[in-house]
């Protein structure tokens, strides 16, 4: 008996896709635009003007009741156990090895915690949460029926404020706020994976084309532009902002990807709290960094990276660099490879290329209000 593969999920805004032209692609179980006029063209929109990201494939977990809050704080290395009503926190979710099954953001909804996970992990993750959870907290799947924009560039803020006034204005960077109940439900926060200013807005599914159509009118003046999941990978590499599945995985932990800042040591026990703390107390022996290559060649994942001849590392991610203006990677290097400043060579397809390893963000000019906090994908 023939098996019949799964056709891919659309999301509430696939319509829009389809009558812009889109160039659709299978990604993480859902069929999402790749790209509308280019990713050169759409990268240089969001860097210098505002674009508008489908990103309703994202995974949306509630956890409610009594022990919410404290459970996501075990869940996690960050603190969201005490995060004020509003607030909005990066952090990875570990296994008691210390490696990462996943990294997201945790909205404090109330006294509830709103956790926005990527889209490959949705499944394992609430498998995860749910076999954790004490009796006296729900794990609520909210995925199917949530949609999400990102409202993403330096003019974001006009284009948003349009609808939600000077709510919008006044937030800062991983603040949010909601509005609404049931289907009416709205939640706004500034926060993005791109490296500039911007906005994600989420709506229950009926929502989604009334969302869209409002958020393209209100960017009209502005000169908004849909963007594809091309753009978004280009954007956030140069920011050195980590994709699962390539720079992070269960294999790697916070410490060795640039992550430990949200590594909170001084809150109680969380999962994989102790192999953390004996990789700290021994040192990492790898780094996760930039790299900035001299000839135009790109760097794919799973490319040797040398120094002197000998093996330092691999490459995790690879592009163009299109807004630094040559192309750039990220990579686990060892030894004096594993510093700002060092020359290495990648073997792209069996070719030398030189390269010089760079501190994590790459691109430094963007208009993001913070180097650090990103969004998951």
């Amino acid at each position: 008996m023939l098996e019949t593969a799964t056709a891919p999920k659309r999301t509430p805004f696939h319509p829009r896709h389809v009558a812009l032209g889109a160039k659709m692609v299978p990604f993480a179980g859902h069929e999402m635009p790749i790209q509308y006029e280019g990713i050169l063209t759409e990268h240089r929109t969001v860097r210098s003007g505002v674009g508008v990201f489908d990103v309703s494939h994202m995974g949306e977990i509630r956890l409610q009741g009594p022990g919410a809050a404290a459970y996501a704080n075990r869940l996690v290395t960050n603190e969201v156990g005490t995060l004020p009503d509003g607030k909005v926190v990066y952090t990875p979710m570990c296994l008691e090895t210390g490696g990462i099954i996943d990294d997201l953001l945790v909205y404090a909804s109330g006294p509830d915690r709103l956790l926005v996970v990527n889209a490959a992990n949705f499944e394992k993750d609430i498998a995860w949460i749910r076999r954790n959870a004490p009796a006296d907290v729900s794990v609520v799947d909210e995925n199917a029926r949530t949609a999400q924009l990102a409202v993403q560039g330096p003019r974001a803020e006009e284009v948003v404020a349009r609808l939600y006034g000077d709510r919008a204005r006044a937030l800062g960077f991983y603040e949010a706020f909601e509005e609404g109940t049931g289907d009416d439900w709205t939640l706004v926060s500034r926060t993005g994976y791109t490296g500039e200013d911007g906005f994600e807005i989420y709506v229950r599914a009926p929502r989604a084309l009334e969302l869209w159509d409002r958020v393209f009118e209100a960017g009209k003046s502005e000169g908004i532009r849909p963007i594809g999941l091309g753009a978004r990978d280009t954007l956030r590499l140069e920011m050195g902002y980590c994709l699962y599945g390539n720079d992070i995985d269960e294999t790697t932990n916070p410490l060795e990807a640039g992550l430990a800042w949200t590594v909170r040591w001084e809150k109680q026990e969380f999962i994989g709290h102790e192999a953390l703390r004996r990789v700290k107390e021994s040192g990492v022996s790898r780094r996760l960094l930039g790299l900035i290559l001299e000839a135009d060649r790109i760097a794919r994942a799973g490319y040797e990276v040398r120094s002197e001849e000998k093996p330092v590392g691999l490459v995790t991610s690879g592009s163009i660099g299109i807004s630094v203006g040559r192309p750039v990677a990220m990579a686990y290097l060892t030894g004096e490879a594993a510093k700002a400043g060092a020359r290495v060579e990648v073997m792209t397809r069996g070719v030398s290329t030189a390269a010089t390893v760079a501190s994590r963000p790459i691109y430094r000019k963007g208009s993001v209000k913070s180097p650090k906090p990103r969004r998951p994908e």
